[in-house]
């Protein structure tokens, strides 16, 4: 076990990635920030609190989506699908979707096709504490990243909540 980032490494990547996010945009109204179920709703919570503090005034559309039936790599086993809550419209808007590692590509497809079910955005971007590069199964990339790293395929990277930590196993 070696942990990658501290407690306070973990705050600074947060108030960094809600800066980068918000940094290009006068108005939050034309962005929505959605989690994806499970792992990316504390990343998304994290990041969108920050982005109120630095922008008390404007609205923020935040929203969490559940991709449990949209996975391509998950046949077998019975599985029960997480809540979805996008209570707003996603049509002609930019989407950022937050995740917490981006590993084989996989989560981040099955998103994108979930996605269409709610709507067609103008634009699509990717938010990622963790990029761990050289394992994709499909050619998809972050638009903003916390930190990117090599790994091993028998290696897990892991953002423990609870402690405060990414930790690499």
């Amino acid at each position: 076990m070696e942990i990658l980032l501290h407690k306070e490494q973990l705050q600074l990547m947060i108030q960094r990635l809600a800066h980068e996010l918000t940094e290009q945009y006068v108005n939050l109204d034309e962005l929505v920030f959605i989690g994806i179920q499970p792992r990316g709703i504390k990343v998304g919570d994290a990041i969108c609190a920050a982005i109120r503090k630095l922008h008390p005034t404007q609205k923020l559309q935040y929203g969490v989506l559940d991709i449990t039936f949209y996975r391509d790599d998950v046949r077998e086993e019975l599985h029960l699908g997480a809540k979805t809550d996008l209570p707003f419209s996603i049509e002609g808007k930019k989407v950022i979707l937050i995740d917490d590692v981006l590993y084989t590509g996989r989560t981040i497809r099955a998103a994108l096709d979930a996605l269409q079910d709610f709507g067609r955005p103008q634009q699509v971007a990717l938010c990622v504490l963790v990029d761990r590069r050289f394992n994709r199964e499909l050619p998809i990339q972050p638009d903003y990243c916390g930190k990117a790293i090599d790994t091993l395929v028998s290696q897990k990277v892991k953002v423990e909540w609870e402690r405060e930590a990414v930790v690499l196993y």
